[in-house]
């Protein structure tokens, strides 16, 4: 990273990263990849490079298989890019990669914010571009992994203090009238106020335990 006041920093975590205005310049490690595919395939397969922010620097055939050199950021090739290689050729594609040093590029620390308090281990740095699907993407799988509290339980992606997509874990429900038979109607709202007054005391002061499923989704994505 390269700060306005001249001064650089290698960061090895996003919850590193400066904020924003003492930035000046995010650079991202590449890698020089060779693929060599089916020619059969070829069109799945410049579509994943794309998809992965490729730069084609060449492209050869050799009877019926192509060989293609791509320089591809690395965080784009960490996780799932051999299985999808494998999967859109049916496994008969190779795949080799070497460091090309730093490249600078357009990048936001996506922030995960779980009752209103960020989670730095799911915080990670995106291309602007894909900031805002990044962010729907991985709030709505954690929203299907983290249970559901006593109080409702806000997921929130966020650049900086811009949120730009929520989901909301509904709370767990206790019919508190339940053994109100009939009577004064009165008893039964006081204990729905109550509870709701139980419950945002909760919110205010409950704790959320993200669980490690979350934390292996944000890969995922």
């Amino acid at each position: 990273v390269l700060k306005k006041d001249g001064s650089t920093l290698v960061i090895q975590n996003p919850s590193e990263l400066p904020e924003p205005n003492y930035i000046e310049t995010i650079f991202e490690p590449y890698v020089k990849a060779t693929i060599l595919v089916p020619d059969e395939f070829l069109g799945n397969v410049i579509k994943l490079l794309n998809d992965k922010r490729g730069i084609q620097n060449k492209m050869d055939y050799l009877g019926n298989r192509v060989l293609l050199e791509y320089d591809l950021p690395m965080n784009e090739i960490v996780m799932d890019f051999y299985d999808k290689l494998k999967s859109t050729t049916k496994g008969y594609a190779s795949f080799d990669y070497e460091p090309v040093g730093f490249r600078p590029g357009n990048l936001k620390k996506l922030d995960i914010r779980v009752a209103g308090e960020v989670v730095d281990a799911l915080s990670i740095i995106v291309p602007e571009d894909k900031a805002v699907t990044k962010g729907r993407e991985f709030i709505k799988a954690l929203k299907e992994l983290i249970p559901r509290q006593l109080f409702e339980v806000a997921i929130q992606a966020s650049i900086g203090n811009n949120v730009i997509a929520r989901e909301t874990v509904k709370s767990t429900g206790k019919n508190v009238t339940a053994k109100c038979y009939g009577g004064d109607i009165t008893r039964k709202r006081k204990l729905l106020e109550k509870q709701k007054a139980g419950k945002k005391r909760m919110k205010a002061i409950g704790k959320v335990n993200v669980p490690q499923e979350a934390f292996m989704a944000v890969l995922k994505i």
